[in-house]
């Protein structure tokens, strides 16, 4: 299955900024991100010993997949081979390379059996995909069954918060992302329009109805920071 030109972009405008990553989606996210990770991780039972990690940009969180379960061994899938190889510096660099085997992929077409994995995991993906309904029948495939699902995404706050986060998409974000680099300064201007856009299309009820037909039970969805971040979880039927 050849990239779309959604997919296409979304390498394209990430590509230049592996090295830098992780400390300014820190930054740019008031410190939020790595506590998202964080709970996104704690999804996912200790006895889940082969985790597949989709979306793994820098294998921040396939890091901290691993940390959390000594006997665990992590799998990160990425589309982008600059992300990729900014992450397997990462992995080395934490001494974790026995642990953790990075991979070039594509969430729409994964190269792995079904039920391959006891759990999975992705970050800031189904914005990227022109099919959100088969992308999660496709992640669903190579989990084995009652094995859990989670996601992090970002989302958008409701009541008096919404248009202070409408001030900093559109205002402070690209300012802030431009004094970085100009890659982060595009990052910034493509950020807000994406998010906005995403939830647009798919509000949460029916993003959660979409999890359930793709072959998911027991969903759930957990809003952070205000709103700012949603981590939503479920185990294969």
């Amino acid at each position: 299955m050849e990239a779309s030109e959604r997919t296409r972009h979304a390498r394209e405008l990430f590509a230049p900024l592996g090295p830098t990553y992780d400390r300014y989606a820190s930054l740019l996210s008031f410190g939020q991100d790595p506590g998202w990770r964080s709970f996104l991780v704690s999804r996912i039972p200790p006895d889940a010993r082969r985790v597949l990690d989709v979306a793994s940009g820098t294998a921040a969180v396939a890091i901290e997949l691993v940390h959390a379960e000594p006997t665990r061994m992590v799998v990160g899938v990425d589309q982008s081979p600059e992300m990729l190889a900014a992450g397997r510096e990462r992995v080395e660099h934490a001494g974790l390379g026995d642990r953790i085997e990075l991979r070039e992929g594509r969430a729409e077409s994964l190269p792995f059996a079904d039920g391959e994995f006891d759990a999975l995991t992705f970050t800031y993906l189904l914005r990227y995909v022109d099919d959100v309904p088969a992308t999660l029948r496709e992640l669903a495939r190579v989990v084995r069954p009652g094995g859990t699902v989670a996601m992090l995404e970002f989302g958008l706050p409701h009541g008096a918060w919404r248009p202070l986060w409408e001030l900093y998409v559109r205002a402070g974000l690209p300012a802030a992302g431009a004094v970085v680099s100009p890659s982060w300064g595009g990052v910034g201007r493509f950020l807000g329009p994406s998010v906005r856009d995403f939830w647009r299309t798919w509000p949460e009820p029916r993003l959660l109805d979409t999890w359930r037909e793709a072959g998911f039970a027991d969903v759930q969805a957990r809003r952070l920071s205000l709103g700012g971040g949603i981590v939503v979880w479920g185990r294969r039927a």
